[in-house]
C-alpha cells in the first residue's frame, strides 16, 4: 500500500498527471528506444507503437494502480496485474528491464511536467512505479517458476509440419519442436509469443492463442493477416502467411494467459467474433479430449463468406461434447448444419438465447463487440466476475474497468 507521505501527493497530482499520461508515455517511449534500440529486436511489437496502442495501454494501467491504491488500500487490482504478467512472462521480460523503465519513464514525467515535479512528487511517483513494478516481477517469477523456465529460456524453436488456409486471409499452423523434445502441455485458452525476423533483420513478437487442445508434442496457432499487411502493424502475420512454409523454423514461447478453463462442472457459455473463436476452440478441442460431460453454448458471429475458422476442427470437437450447442450468425452460419446447431441472420444478439443458470462466460472478438455482449449479459444478471474475456494486443479495456470499480 502507499505510504501515508505518498498518499496524499498521489491524490493531489493524480488528475494532473493522468490528464498527461498519453503525452509522458510517448515521450517515456521515444526515450527508451533511443537509448535501447535493442528492445525492438524481439522484445517490443513495434506495431503497437505505431499504432500507440502500447502507449495508451500503459498510460491507463498506470493511471489505474494509482487509483487503485487510492481508493481500495487494502486489495490490489489481481486481474490487471495478471494480464500484464503474462504477457510480459510470454515475451521473457527480466527483473533488470524494469529498472530501464523506470529511468526513463521517470525522465517522461519530469520532461512533460517541469517544474511541477517536485523532489515530493517524483518519490511519490516513484513509489507508486516500484509497488506496480515489485509485483509484476514476482509474479512473473512465479510463471516462470511454475513453467520450469528461467526468463532467458522461455524462447524455443519449433518447425512448422503443417499450414492450412481456413479462410481468404487466415491460415492454420501446427508446430513441433525442432530438436524433438516435447513441452508442458498448454492450458485450455492460453496463447503462446511467436517470433519471427522482419526483412531489416529486427525480431518481432505477436502472440497468437492456441487453437487446440495440445499434449506439448505439437502446438497449434490460427493467423488472421491483419491489415495493412506491409506496415509494423501487420508486418508478422503477412510474413507467416507468405513467407514461412512447411519445415521454416519460428521461435515459439512457452504457453502463458490468464484466461483459462478451470477445472469445473458448471455451464460454459463461449462467444466470439471472427478470428476471436481461435482460443475457444482451443476450449473446446480440449473439452472433448478429456471427454467433459460440461455442458456447452457456443456462439459465433462472422461476416467472412465461405467456409469458418477451423470448421471442420470444430465440428468434430462438437461431437465429441454431447451436450454442447452451437449457434451462429450471419454468413458463417451456413457451414454449421444440423443437429444442435442454430444459424441466425444478422449480428450477434443474445437476447432471445436461452442462457443456462451459474455458468461462466468467455468472450472474444473486437473490444465494441465484447463490450456489447457483457453489457447483455450483466442486464441479464449475469455476475461480473463470472464474465472473462481475451484482448488480442494491448488490453485498452481492463484499465477502464479497473480504474471505475476504484
Amino acid at each position: 500500500m502507499l505510504s501515508d507521505q505518498s498518499r496524499p501527493v498521489i491524490a493531489a497530482t493524480l488528475p494532473v498527471v493522468g490528464e498527461n499520461l498519453g503525452e509522458i508515455t510517448q515521450r517515456f517511449y521515444t526515450h527508451l528506444f533511443e537509448a535501447h534500440p535493442e528492445l525492438l529486436d524481439g522484445v517490443f511489437n513495434r506495431g503497437n507503437q505505431a499504432g500507440g496502442r502500447q502507449q495508451e495501454a500503459l498510460a491507463g494501467s498506470i493511471a489505474a494502480f494509482a487509483g487503485h491504491l487510492l481508493n481500495k488500500a487494502d486489495e490490489l487490482p489481481d486481474q490487471l496485474l495478471a494480464r500484464i504478467s503474462h504477457k510480459h512472462a510470454s515475451l521473457g521480460v527480466r527483473p533488470e528491464q524494469y529498472g530501464l523503465v523506470h529511468e526513463h519513464l521517470m525522465w517522461a514525467i519530469v520532461d512533460v511536467l517541469g517544474a511541477a515535479v517536485t523532489a515530493d512528487v517524483a518519490a511519490a511517483w516513484d513509489e507508486v512505479y516500484w509497488l506496480m513494478a515489485n509485483v509484476l516481477i514476482n509474479q512473473e517469477r512465479d510463471l516462470y517458476r511454475t513453467a520450469g523456465l528461467a526468463s532467458t529460456e522461455v524462447w524455443r524453436e519449433w518447425t512448422i509440419t503443417r499450414k492450412t488456409a481456413e479462410t481468404e486471409g487466415v491460415v492454420t499452423l501446427v508446430l513441433e519442436p525442432a530438436d524433438g523434445a516435447a513441452a508442458a502441455a498448454s492450458l485450455p485458452g492460453q496463447y503462446v509469443s511467436v517470433r519471427i525476423p522482419m526483412q531489416d533483420g529486427l525480431l518481432q513478437p505477436r502472440q497468437y492463442s492456441l487453437s487446440r487442445a495440445d499434449d506439448g508434442s505439437t502446438r497449434q496457432i490460427t493467423v488472421k493477416r491483419e491489415r495493412p499487411a506491409t506496415g509494423p502493424q501487420g508486418e508478422v502475420s503477412a510474413a507467416l502467411h507468405d513467407r514461412f512454409h512447411l519445415g521454416d523454423r519460428v521461435q515459439v514461447s512457452a504457453p502463458f494467459g490468464e484466461v483459462v478453463l478451470r477445472p469445473s462442472d458448471r455451464p460454459l457459455v463461449l462467444a466470439s467474433a471472427g478470428v476471436g473463436i481461435t482460443p475457444h476452440a482451443g476450449m473446446l478441442s480440449h473439452l472433448a479430449r478429456t471427454g467433459s460431460q460440461r455442458s456447452v453454448t457456443f456462439l459465433h458471429v462472422d461476416r467472412n463468406p465461405g467456409p469458418a475458422i477451423l470448421q471442420r476442427q470444430i465440428q468434430e470437437d462438437l461431437a465429441g461434447v454431447p451436450s454442447a450447442r452451437f449457434v451462429a450468425w450471419d454468413s458463417t452460419s451456413g457451414a454449421f448444419r444440423g443437429g444442435s446447431h442454430d444459424r441466425r441472420p444478422g449480428r450477434m444478439n443474445i437476447d432471445p438465447i436461452a442462457l443456462p443458470e451459474g455458468a461462466e462466460y468467455f468472450l472474444c472478438g473486437p473490444l465494441p463487440f465484447m463490450q456489447g455482449i457483457r453489457t447483455s449479459l450483466l442486464r441479464r444478471g449475469v455476475s461480473p466476475r463470472d464474465i472473462h474475456y481475451e484482448v488480442f494486443g494491448p488490453d485498452l479495456w481492463i484499465a477502464d474497468d479497473v480504474a471505475q470499480a476504484a
